[in-house]
């Protein structure tokens, strides 16, 4: 009990600073003089670096030790906060952020081990996978109600400084519910994997942001495109041809549920995830709320995200399939985010906001699950953690470059000035997203029908079945 427990506060914690600095950006930006630029950096700095850093997160347990690996990204995580928490200027900040992106990498897949290593295989394994899904869900959408309460009765600072006494208890709890005595292994780690994995999303993205403020064709974009498409290009080849272990085995990308999901996951994720960042400023910069009202403003993701994600989808899931909620999921979406490009200084709540949040949550909440069995859907036993590696890596990649191409696009609108150029600015991103998903859509008709692994019963990563089309 005590061993579910810490891997569900930690899930809890991990997924919740994906998305708590949002409401709080505004708020920032005033305090720390950050930018349109610098403000996306707060988001992608944790974004990148979980992701390029994942894979080899994942790893680093059965290297060094579960006890021993799991401290060690926890100390990382709270010391990054308290940086963070405690920053009088917008770089510190943005390195904390970093700072907590790797803790993340390494903690994330460390709380699945832990309960695959010490939870019985069974109904007991099943109900403490189905409770860690769960928790990590509502943590990724309570992210901005929780962040809008510090932000607004305390300060922006405590959306970094509420980790750091959660981070202390759930390492009092580590050292009494993890064992001692962590055995090293001699193990091949593909390190210069991760290492261009990460150096070259890093600059990919940072090329993407500096064209919305230098052009397409300044040095500095160019220079920074270059070294991303080449630092990922040589990860592929080390991939391939020189890494003992690869972080991604080549086999994977000859599976076609695989390829074809993360494609979708890719163009999802760029549409979904950037949406709490834009939909953040409009509500603050165009309707006029403050970071609590802003937070109570998503109330409606949150609830209509978990319902349909958890209790609807997986139920629909044994009677349609995979891909046809796929499709369905994406243009229901595309559907509440072209009504939401709409919203302007004059909008009310309910029709301006509301509304697209009935579709936006029930579209998302759709295509999620099935997407995520299809694109795991196929492989190996023992390529499945790289699959799921894969699959988590694509969905922050997707997140964070979407959101610096989006704000590349939309700058030069909203730099206008006033509520009448910010909501045509974050409606022309809205539209984008809209017009992205509808593209989601259609490469999702070519996903696979069939599927080689179980369906979830009633919560994603509980497994009772198998269905074949």
């Amino acid at each position: 009990m005590l061993v579910l427990l810490l891997a569900c506060v930690v899930q809890f914690l991990v997924v919740l600073d994906v998305s708590i600095v949002n409401v709080a950006l505004p708020s920032m930006e005033t305090a720390l003089g950050l930018d349109q630029e610098g403000a996306q950096w707060v988001v992608n700095a944790y974004a990148l670096v979980f992701a390029g850093l994942l894979l080899l997160g994942g790893r680093l347990a059965d290297l060094l030790g579960l006890r021993r690996v799991f401290l060690a990204g926890l100390v990382t995580f709270t010391a990054a906060s308290l940086l963070g928490g405690t920053a009088t200027d917008a770089a510190t900040v943005i390195a904390a952020r970093a700072g907590q992106g790797l803790g993340a990498a390494v903690l994330a897949p460390a709380t699945v081990t832990m309960l695959t290593t010490t939870v019985p295989e069974g109904p007991r394994r099943h109900r403490a996978l189905a409770a860690w899904t769960a928790v990590g869900l509502a943590g990724g959408t309570t992210g901005n109600l929780v962040g809008g309460l510090l932000t607004e009765y305390l300060s922006w600072r405590w959306v970094l400084l509420g980790n750091v006494p959660v981070g202390l208890v759930a390492a009092v709890l580590a050292v009494r519910a993890l064992p001692a005595g962590d055995t090293v292994r001699r193990r091949p780690v593909d390190l210069p994997g991760a290492v261009l994995a990460t150096t070259g999303l890093l600059a990919l993205t940072f090329g993407v942001v500096r064209s919305g403020t230098h052009g397409w064709d300044s040095p500095t974009t160019l220079v920074a495109l270059a070294c991303g498409l080449g630092a990922l290009t040589a990860f592929v080849v080390v991939e391939r041809r020189f890494a003992r272990v690869p972080l991604l085995p080549p086999t994977l990308f000859g599976v076609r549920s695989v390829v074809r999901g993360n494609i979708v996951l890719l163009l999802a994720g760029a549409c979904l995830n950037p949406m709490w960042y834009f939909l953040t400023f409009a509500m603050q910069n165009v309707l006029g709320f403050g970071p609590l009202l802003t937070g109570l403003g998503f109330l409606p993701h949150t609830v209509l995200t978990i319902v349909v994600g958890v209790w609807l989808t997986p139920r629909l899931m044994r009677r349609v399939e995979p891909r046809t909620l796929v499709v369905a999921g994406a243009a229901v979406a595309a559907a509440g985010f072209a009504w939401q490009s709409g919203l302007d200084a004059d909008s009310a709540y309910l029709p301006g906001v509301l509304g697209p949040a009935v579709l936006i949550s029930l579209g998302g909440g759709l295509l999620n699950t099935p997407i995520t069995v299809l694109a795991t859907s196929g492989v190996a036993e023992e390529d499945a953690g790289a699959a799921s590696g894969l699959l988590n890596t694509t969905k922050q990649v997707g997140g964070a470059v979407g959101l610096a191409a989006l704000v590349a696009m939309v700058n030069p609108v909203v730099d206008g000035g006033g509520a009448t150029a910010s909501a045509d600015g974050y409606g022309l991103a809205f539209l984008i997203m809209a017009a992205l998903l509808v593209s989601t859509a259609l490469c999702a008709m070519l996903l696979p029908r069939s599927l080689t692994t179980p369906v979830p019963d009633a919560i994603p990563g509980r497994v009772t079945g198998d269905r074949r089309g």
